[in-house]
């Protein structure tokens, strides 16, 4: 009977306990790295998918084509500019348009000088509230500025922690671009790395101390209740080809909806989970190659062994049969230990992640079908690593068997 197999074979695998452990190793730290990495790109890949669902779909995000490293619209030739931002809000289909700007700008505070990103809270009372929603800004203390052109800056959390040496607070004053602020707001931790090192100016009072007319580096847009947000982003292009005189496939803007830079998320993390998972594999060829040395060992030790159970009628196929699966049990051993190990350490990372950053965007996502496939991997690895051992011991001749 089958769970005779197994019997056997668990009794085998357990009176070598050491060889057992060591041969393990190579299968269970292949598995773990692959359940580790796939769970965690995989709740990475669900985080951002929740965010998006919370911002809602019924936005989209125009920007010039072209630029450099940075922030939106860096480095373009042809920047979005005001009548651009009028054009869209025309469009048909579109509820609200709003122009925004983010620049790098100077900050002085207590002595010291660094860099920051700084963006643009525009002034009527819809476009800031879609600013505000778009964007998830959430204050922890203090309020927004009221008058466009207020020296009144709103601080990421970051500001208010370790960005300089000495934290902002409410009502501090800080310096951007020579002209003083005071701190009227502090925004709670998000989690994002940039928005929480970031300052959000009144657009007014941005553009005097940059000395900025009529461009714009991102257009957010809202599309109206019940409207096609591909059919809007189709119409935006065609009406931004006509005002800004480019043909068809010679576009200087870019315009993206939630579904597309998802997509784009999804396929870049799946290029490097592959990667990833590729070289965690290379750690599962090391733990077959291992199982396959000591079954070979075994089958030298166990030969005569081998002789007496083939001289009382056993079958090549059954000889072979149960040193196949003594292997699988191996690598299903090894697998066990793998997800183990891979589950808890996924979830450590999403746990200290939190702590550090309070970013719920880093989390686990441990499915049961990642953990029975990871196992039956692990038993096929396991198997067929012991696939040229079963047929070794299984052609041993009785005779020479037992003369050994």
């Amino acid at each position: 009977m089958i769970k005779d197999y197994f019997r056997l074979g668990y009794r085998n695998v357990k009176q070598r306990k050491l060889r057992s452990w060591l041969t393990m190793i190579g299968i269970f730290i292949g598995i773990a790295a692959v359940v580790a990495l796939i769970s965690l790109s995989q709740g990475l890949q669900n985080a951002v998918s929740q965010q998006f669902v919370q911002l809602g779909t019924d936005k989209l995000i125009v920007q010039a084509a072209g630029g450099g490293f940075g922030p939106p619209g860096t480095g373009v030739s042809e920047p979005l500019t005001e009548d651009d931002e009028k054009v869209i809000s025309k469009t048909k289909g579109v509820d609200l348009a709003i122009g925004r700007l983010i620049r790098t700008v100077k900050l002085e505070f207590d002595g010291e000088t660094k860099f920051s990103y700084a963006v643009s809270m525009p002034k009527g009372t819809a476009e800031r509230a879609l600013a505000i929603e778009a964007n998830n800004y959430k204050l922890k203390q203090g309020r927004f500025f009221e008058q466009d052109d207020a020296l009144e800056v709103v601080i990421g959390n970051d500001f208010a922690t370790d960005f300089f040496d000495k934290p902002l607070e409410l009502r501090d004053r800080v310096t951007v671009q020579n002209k003083v602020f005071k701190v009227s707001g502090i925004l709670k931790k998000s989690g994002n790395p940039q928005q929480d090192s970031t300052l959000i100016l009144p657009e007014g009072s941005l553009r005097n101390i940059l000395n900025i007319k009529g461009e714009f580096d991102v257009i957010p847009v809202k599309v109206k209740s019940g409207e096609d947000p591909f059919l809007v982003a189709a119409d935006i292009e065609k009406e931004l080809r006509k005002s800004r005189h480019v043909e068809e496939g010679k576009e200087n803007f870019i315009i993206e909806t939630p579904q597309q830079l998802i997509g784009t998320l999804n396929n870049i993390l799946l290029v490097i989970q592959g990667v990833l998972v590729g070289i965690a594999g290379i750690s599962l060829v090391v733990g077959g190659i291992g199982i396959m040395n000591t079954m070979y060992t075994s089958v030298l030790e166990r030969t005569k062994e081998i002789g007496i159970m083939k001289a009382l009628g056993a079958e090549n196929k059954t000889i072979q049969f149960l040193f196949l699966i003594e292997s699988g049990i191996l690598g299903l051993f090894g697998g066990l230990i793998g997800v183990t190990l891979g589950v808890s350490i996924s979830k450590f990372v999403e746990y200290a992640t939190f702590k550090v950053y309070e970013s719920v965007l880093i989390q686990a996502s441990v499915s049961p079908y990642l953990i029975l496939g990871a196992l039956l991997f692990a038993f096929v690895i396991g198997a067929g690593s012991g696939v040229f051992p079963a047929k070794q011991a299984a052609n041993l001749k009785p005779v020479e068997a037992l003369r050994q």
